[in-house]
């Protein structure tokens, strides 16, 4: 190469960064000699930042945009105004990229079951996942706290660290919520909300935010799992006979169908039977006796609803009936009590539910009063 060829490739330096990767959140440009040339042009995308090192310092952080470098307060020293040194310059700088849009898609999980007292089942376990999106806040930061002189830094290299912070906040904000396990698949957008807010000043120490987390599922143990689907099942089997005798009434009512049908053939057939039996008299033939109505067994009793009583933000029981009962008589439970069963829509007062009949028994005035 002639030296006219390497003198025009001295004037001519384009400084900018295109990513198809997906992750990496900065990426060092490459200049032999980290030597950035006099009037140089640095084209900062939308969705980037430049941080310009020089001499191992943080210099200054570019915008999107485009710069000439080439005024005199630059950091910049270039081989032109250095010949004594053969065109080696002894001043070094660098320049960072930084990607500050969104890292979305990004999973978390509780690696262990979280402990927690739930005011129904008492002392239980649960698993939650979901995923979460990171953002560069700071680059300046971001570099000096977590990249350093990684010349190639993906959001692997950050994920595992945001992971257990987010875990660590789970557990608190789950243990303080006070929310029953059944009802927090109806909460997990507020849940998320709370966990984000509380991880946010943590996140902003290393330059970054967290503009949304979501938890996709909270699931309990299989044997918890396992006990709540047996005790709705019991919940059902009250209700069962009527459930029989709807669908029996809903065949008869299709004759074309199939259930119609055979419906039919079996009445058809109970009909024969009696009838050959009120045919089959003579003189050495018994007379023909009524059929014997067999009666259905009784449907399984209902299940006992246990209460739980809120007071001064304090949650206790749970409490069957009867112990309800005794409190009223005690005086610890009154009309304005705040109460709660399974099934119920939130907390009540104890006169607007079926522990009213608790109070209405009254005993008559005392002798001689």
């Amino acid at each position: 190469m002639g030296i006219l060829d390497f003198l025009s490739g001295q004037f001519i330096d384009v400084i900018h960064w295109t990513d198809n990767t997906q992750d990496t959140m900065v990426w060092r440009f490459e200049r032999e000699g980290h030597e950035i040339k006099y009037g140089a042009k640095l084209t900062v995308r939308e969705g980037q930042a430049a941080v310009f090192v020089h001499e191992g310092q943080l210099a200054d952080v570019f915008s999107p945009g485009l710069y000439l470098l080439e005024t005199n307060n630059m950091p910049i020293m270039t081989t032109l105004q250095h010949w004594d040194h053969g065109f080696n310059s002894p001043f070094k700088s660098e320049i960072y990229f930084v990607d500050t849009t969104r890292f979305s898609d990004l999973k978390w999980g509780t690696k262990n079951p979280i402990m927690l007292r739930d005011p129904e089942f008492g002392p239980t376990r649960i698993r939650a996942f979901g995923t979460y999106t990171i953002k560069v806040r700071d680059a300046a930061v971001f570099l000096r706290e977590i990249v350093g002189t990684d010349g190639e830094f993906t959001a692997d290299e950050i994920s595992y660290q945001i992971r257990n912070i987010i875990v660590q906040e789970f557990n608190r904000a789950i243990a303080q919520s006070g929310i029953p396990v059944l009802d927090m698949a109806a909460n997990t957008g507020e849940l998320g909300k709370l966990i984000a807010a509380a991880i946010d000043p943590t996140l902003a120490d290393y330059g970054l935010s967290i503009p949304e987390l979501y938890i996709e599922n909270i699931s309990l143990p299989p044997a918890v799992e396992k006990a709540l689907d047996e005790r709705t099942s019991r919940g059902i089997a009250g209700n069962l006979d009527e459930h029989m005798k709807w669908k029996a009434a809903e065949a008869m009512a299709q004759p074309g169908s199939a259930a119609g049908q055979a419906m039919g053939m079996g009445m058809g057939a109970g009909l024969g039977m009696q009838m050959g039996n009120m045919v089959q008299t003579g003189p050495w033939g018994a007379a023909p006796q009524p059929p014997v109505a067999v009666p259905p067994p009784p449907p399984p009793p209902p299940v006992e609803h246990v209460w739980h009583i809120a007071t001064a933000g304090e949650v206790t029981g749970p409490f069957s009936k009867a112990a309800m009962g005794r409190k009223v008589t005690d005086g610890s439970l009154t009309r304005d009590s705040q109460v709660w069963t399974q099934g119920q829509d939130g907390w009540k007062a104890a006169e607007n539910t079926e522990l009213a009949q608790l109070f209405t028994v009254m005993p008559p005035p005392p002798p001689g009063g």
